[in-house]
């Protein structure tokens, strides 16, 4: 899952970073409005933005306004001070879909993330699933046949890409793009070797990461199925 975490306090910053990371996120940070711009700009693909409304050049109500009168659909969590009743009301009626009150616990931001990423694909439950592999957003976990997947981060992060959009082909820089942060100096061949990793840990499962020329990669299983709980 791709972040763009706005907020401009750099300890604040960093230790939600972390966090973010820690928990299975690929996390791009931006520390005033124009960098968000620019990110949004050259980024179209993110699942989710965690926006501070108190950014030094500019408000962060204007990066939200600027997102959705460009089209932009990725959803947005703004982080607000304590009892800022009115910022709050602002930001929904300017197209925000979540809002979170400093001082706030990263679990319960995290687990926000991650209903706002089902909500935004259609879907309410927090289990998907194609053929035997299956992905708890609860637990952050894939299994395989019932039996708990051990993925690196970057793994985790690449197959979820592919799980999300099971059953249809994703381009390779969309998912590298879930995978690799945007400042990473990575080459093209970066993705592939973990992809490669990612096929041997699905080894003769009914599932398999298939390569679409000229389209990417897709997520099939054998039987055809490919359900979002």
């Amino acid at each position: 899952m791709r972040i763009l975490l706005v907020e401009d306090e750099p300890e604040m910053a960093a230790w939600l970073g972390r966090a973010l990371k820690q928990g299975g996120f690929v996390v791009d940070v931006a520390a005033t409005a124009r960098d968000a711009d620019a990110c949004l700009t050259a980024e179209a693909d993110y699942d989710a933005i965690v926006l501070d409304l108190g950014l030094p050049d500019r408000s962060g109500m204007t990066v939200l306004s600027g997102l959705r009168d460009r089209g932009g659909h990725a959803p947005v969590l703004v982080l607000t001070a304590q009892g800022a009743l009115p910022n709050r009301v602002r930001a929904l009626n300017q197209g925000a879909d979540d809002f979170l009150a400093k001082p706030f616990a990263v679990e319960e931001l995290e687990a926000r993330l991650w209903a706002l990423m089902r909500r935004s694909q259609g879907r309410q439950h927090p289990r998907l699933q194609c053929g035997s592999l299956i992905f708890d957003s609860e637990s952050r976990s894939f299994t395989l046949g019932g039996t708990l997947l051990s993925l690196t981060p970057r793994e985790h992060a690449a197959l979820l890409a592919l799980l999300m959009r099971a059953g249809r082909p994703v381009a390779k820089a969309q998912v590298a793009g879930k995978v690799f942060p945007r400042d990473s100096n990575v080459g093209p061949e970066a993705i592939e070797q973990v992809l490669h990793r990612v096929r041997r840990k699905l080894g003769e499962a009914d599932v398999t990461v298939t390569t679409v020329r000229g389209l990417g990669y897709m997520l099939e299983s054998a039987g055809g199925g490919h359900a979002a709980g």
